[in-house]
């Protein structure tokens, strides 16, 4: 199962004949990507598709359905890309594309805004950003007011993604205030107990001094060089829980309105205390180095085939003793250790965060606890924070809608994205229902979603997963070199495209396997979110 997701990108104004074909091809591009050939297998999926409500899965086209312009992947046949726009349509966008290829605009557009409003007061404003930005880019107002729009674009082939995009209007010093606060462990804000401090230089022996996944005051505002991505700042748990119930009622539209499975998207760091995703991210991170040790350098566990005796007599041989709780603990299925840890119990409402990472230090020959100790207060915030991912991915099962967890920053991924692949394995037994976001700017995304998809294979479930090049490129580059970790992203264009054409082939290739295998091809389902041509062309190349 392959999706195609295309749309517009401010910086690309001057491509208007193009961008806005990205938009009106979207369909065409996934019935492309996703042509069977052979009437019986497509009488097969047809039905498949009919029982699982998923759409744009093997069949390209459906007899009671009418037929799509043959697919144009020059994208410069100005016919088909103005055919479902009026004239007005056409003219805002050309007046709202160069207004954004003005950089002095984007980089300022928050402090314009505000004047213009000034000046032309509150209904004025109001109205111009309407004609303009907001007429342009924004379906509508509420789930009522965006079904036109979402029936015009679906008679051309159209199908939505819903996204919440509403941010606070608040200063820089109250984005710095909010997110140091929230990013602080109480721990922290206090004098140590001897037993915490030692913890911590223990901890700190497996995979070193991690300053990455500790908040930075010159960056607190997480809005820093990030143009083309919500940012949310924690307040309260009241305000995580207005969030979820925002994002319950995109689900509700979605599942009303886009006749079929619908696709919305979240953001975990609106759910919950970002502090509880550094110090989970921190403790992932510590506990790939533990795996990478007691493989000897080999990389994780997962690929190794380790038994569990095996695992308990490297253990025993570097001295250390008291490790049955941990084995107890430990992931694993008839090929050997999965996970070093219960990842899955991350899911659980009712457990102690701080007491599911207490690991094997090789270097000291003891238990050692990678977490530190959290606070009851802190226990019920990561608890809450689960409760309401939990709620949202069972509400989207129960509406068959499509969920996708955005990318953060890579301070907080490691904890988006092993949270997000425990939520697939929980909920995506019948049909990818929850998907993880990649970013290809990123060095390790291929290996990460190697990993993933592996864990898949091994736990038997669908594996879901939206191919993006990313947002955050200049905060993390600005970042790391402030303070003196390595740059996690790739160091051009060129390898930022090569990764994504690579991870792409990785998934389409598995893909392939299950077919040939006579399996269930749609086990993997993945959007190939790109704005870029040539990223297009290369998906629709590929003989899947």
């Amino acid at each position: 199962m392959a999706f195609l997701k295309l749309s517009t990108s401010r910086k690309c104004s001057q491509l208007l004949l193009q961008e806005s074909l990205r938009n009106d091809l979207y369909t065409r591009l996934v019935r492309s990507l996703t042509t069977t050939n052979g009437s019986g297998e497509l009488q097969q999926q047809q039905q498949q598709r009919r029982n699982n409500s998923v759409a744009a899965t093997a069949a390209s086209t459906v007899d009671n359905k009418p037929k799509w312009d043959t697919l144009d992947t020059s994208f410069a046949n100005p016919e088909a890309t103005f055919k479902s726009k009026t004239t007005w349509e056409i003219f805002r966008a050309y007046i709202v594309y160069q207004l954004c290829s003005s950089n002095y605009l984007v980089e300022n557009n928050m402090q314009l805004m505000k004047i213009c409003k000034m000046v032309f007061g509150e209904k004025l404003f109001t109205l111009m950003m309407k004609m303009t930005f907001y007429g342009h880019f924004v379906a509508g107002e509420d789930q009522y007011r965006i079904v036109p729009t979402l029936k015009r674009l679906r008679s051309f082939g159209v199908k939505p993604i819903l996204d919440y995009s509403v941010e606070e209007d608040i200063t820089q010093e109250e984005a710095e205030k909010r997110e140091v606060e929230s990013s602080m462990s109480e721990v922290e804000k206090m004098d140590q107990s001897a037993a915490q401090k030692e913890d911590s230089v223990s901890a700190e022996k497996i995979g070193g001094s991690l300053p990455q996944y500790h908040v930075d005051k010159q960056f607190a505002d997480r809005r820093y060089k990030v143009q083309s991505a919500r940012t949310y700042f924690y307040l309260n748990e009241a305000t995580c829980e207005r969030n979820m119930e925002v994002f319950q009622n995109c689900l509700d539209a979605v599942a009303g309105a886009t006749y079929g499975t619908g696709i919305t998207a979240i953001k975990l760091t609106a759910l919950g205390r970002p502090q509880l995703l550094l110090q989970l991210s921190e403790v992932i991170m510590r506990a790939r180095t533990l795996a990478s040790e007691i493989m000897g350098g080999k990389g994780n566990v997962i690929g190794q085939q380790l038994t569990l005796e095996e695992l308990d007599k490297r253990l025993f041989e570097a001295g250390i003793k008291d490790t049955k709780k941990f084995l107890e603990k430990v992931t694993k299925d008839s090929q050997g250790v999965i996970h070093l840890f219960p990842w899955s119990g991350l899911l659980n409402e009712n457990s102690e965060l701080s007491d599911t990472f207490r690991v094997p230090c090789l270097k000291e020959g003891r238990m050692v606890r990678l977490l530190s100790q959290l606070s009851k207060k802190e226990e019920e915030m990561f608890r809450n924070m689960v409760h309401r991912l939990n709620t949202l991915v069972q509400t989207a099962t129960d509406l068959d809608v499509r969920i996708m967890i955005d990318a953060e920053q890579t301070y907080f991924q490691p904890a988006i994205s092993r949270l997000t692949l425990e939520l697939m394995q929980k909920y995506n037994t019948e049909k990818a229902v929850v998907f993880n976001t990649y970013q290809c700017y990123l060095k390790d995304t291929l290996n990460e979603v190697k990993t993933d998809l592996n864990q898949a294979k091994r736990q038997k479930f669908y594996f879901g997963a939206k191919l993006v090049r990313g947002a955050y490129i200049d905060q993390e580059r600005a970042r790391a070199a402030a303070l003196g970790y390595t740059d996690p992203t790739n160091p051009s264009y060129e390898a930022t495209t090569k990764m994504y054409h690579d991870t792409l082939t990785e998934c389409l290739t598995r893909i392939k396997v299950l077919k040939d295998q006579g399996d269930v091809a749609n086990k993997i389902g993945i959007m190939v979110a790109s704005h870029n041509e040539d990223t297009v062309r290369f998906a629709l190349s590929q003989d899947t």
